[in-house]
Order: C-alpha cells, then structure tokens, then sequence
C-alpha cells in the first residue's frame, strides 16, 4: 500500500484495516457503542466488507437491504445480503422497492433523470425513513476511498458548490434526516475488497446493469490513472479538500426544508421528490399504460 507506506501480511493487514476503521469513526465522531446504526447494504464488497467490521469491533450495527427491481441482479444480491446476515448472526431489514413504489427499471421512464440519479434519490429516501422509524440513530454506507475522490473531482470540475459543501464523512442529523456516515472514506476499493476476500465474504461481484455509463466510473478511470503514476494522490486530494478547503462550508446556509404533506419525510417542498414520483406510478397504473407506454 504506497499510499501508506506500508507492505503488510494477511494478518497484520486484517488487524491494521480494522484498526484504521476504528480510528476514522473516532477522528470525525461517527458515532459510539450507544448508537444503533443502520448500515446501508447492497450485498457489494463494501457495504458487508463495513457490517462485519463493526459487528467485530462491537457496535450495535444491523444491515438494511432495499430490492430495487433489477431483474437477476437484484435477487442475487438480495440472496448474498440473507446468506451473510445468517452468517453474521445479525438483522436485516429487507425492503422491495416495487411493493413500495416500483423498480428502478419503471422509475427511471418516469423522469428525466438518469437511472443511478432515481436509484440514489429512493435509496436515500428509504435508508432515512426506515431509520426513523425503527430508532436508529445513524445510517452508515460503504462509500470507499475511490468513491468519495471521484465525487470530489466531478463537482470541483463543475464546480457544484452545494455538493461540495455536503463532501464530509458525517452529516449531522437535522430536519428529519439522521447522522450519515462513511467510515470507509480513507480505504481504496481495492483495500475494500482484499479485507472482504480474506475473511470470505460472499459477495456479488457483478457490478449494476444500469452503471455501465454512469459518470463516476469515468472520473474513477481518470483518479487511478494519475493514482498509478503517483501513488497516494486520491487520499492526498481527499483529506486535502476536507482539511483546506471544507472548513470554509462550515458556515454554509441552512436548508429549507419541510416535512411533505404525503409522507412526512424531509423535503425542499411540499411533496417530495419520491411521493411526486409514487403519484406518478399511480397515475400510470390508473391508465392501465405500462411506464414505457
């Protein structure tokens, strides 16, 4: 590991992955052992590779799974969540978006927006509400090292000031939203995965149908390209940024935010993004017209 100066063991790598897990949720305050965390899983490398460690390292942790319709990919994944959960000796909370809305496939027709842009906007919408209302007091996710660079560098290029503003491994509760965390912000995926392998976590390999074209596989691309060449810039670009340049966010606006009149969680206006979008899956359902039709 360049970047860290350090050739380690199978051991010693195990041992040093969970301590510097341990030392990141203490650096930026993630959360105690008081805390119920809900961990945001996908049956990836990541998001199991992170509920394992915190079950190790004694946190109160359970997974919650959301089906989101995409044919085989969904229920393998849905299938590798279950197995490892039983495993684990753990909870998981498994949600099917199409019983509660509808799947990716038939959202994305619904909108302008870009299929990882809906899946993101319902995924993030479920991981609150399911905290909320189950009494966790954080939602912690699986974004890596190489995730939250790429993010960096697509909003500094187009410099999307209210994205840069939120680039920070916890945002604190308000309005409705609980704690978020990442505490994988400093590992690569490739640290991500080998700790995933070495303790035999079964997980889906294969990545979404729906990301081939999406934007952060590109940024990724150009992040390990200079990342070969020199060693140690993504984490040098990342702590840099949260380090020199997010403290000046620090006084950023509050948000407008309301509970929506339908369902009652968060939101920029009076019906939130995810309920204009159930009415019009309902709406649809009313013309007996198919979301392609």
């Amino acid at each position: 590991m360049p970047q860290h100066r350090l050739a380690l063991c199978r051991e010693d790598f195990l041992s040093w992955f969970e301590r510097y897990t341990e030392r990141t949720i203490k650096e930026f305050r993630m959360f105690t052992r008081e805390d119920r965390i809900l961990v945001a899983i996908s049956g990836g490398k990541d998001s199991l590779a992170l509920w394992h460690v915190l079950r190790k390292l004694g946190y109160s942790a359970d997974g919650f799974y959301l089906h989101l319709g995409i044919g085989e990919y969904s229920e393998r994944s849905r299938e590798k969540v279950e197995k490892f959960a039983q495993k684990l000796g753990a909870k998981a909370i498994i949600l099917d978006l199409r019983e509660e809305l509808a799947g990716i496939p038939e959202l994305k027709d619904l909108t302008s927006r870009e299929a990882c842009s809906v899946c993101g906007l319902v995924k993030r919408y479920n991981f609150n509400k399911v905290a909320r209302e189950q009494d966790y007091s954080v939602v912690a996710t699986g974004h890596n090292l190489d995730d939250e660079a790429s993010s960096l560098l697509a909003n500094v290029i187009n410099w999307n000031i209210k994205y840069l503003g939120r680039k920070y491994p916890v945002l604190e509760e308000e309005e409705g939203f609980v704690r978020k965390v990442k505490p994988f912000c400093k590992f690569t995926e490739k640290e991500t995965a080998l700790y995933a392998l070495l303790n035999n976590i079964d997980f889906i390999e294969e990545e979404c149908p729906f990301s081939e074209d999406a934007s952060s596989i590109f940024y990724k691309e150009i992040l390990n390209s200079i990342e070969e060449r020199f060693p140690g810039t993504k984490l040098r670009f990342y702590l840099e940024y949260l380090r020199k340049i997010y403290p000046r966010f620090r006084e950023k606006e509050k948000r407008d935010l309301q509970p929506c009149k339908i369902c009652g969680e968060p939101s920029p206006s009076e019906v939130c993004p995810v309920c204009r979008l159930r009415e019009r899956v309902v709406n649809l359902k009313g013309t007996g017209r198919s979301s392609t039709g």
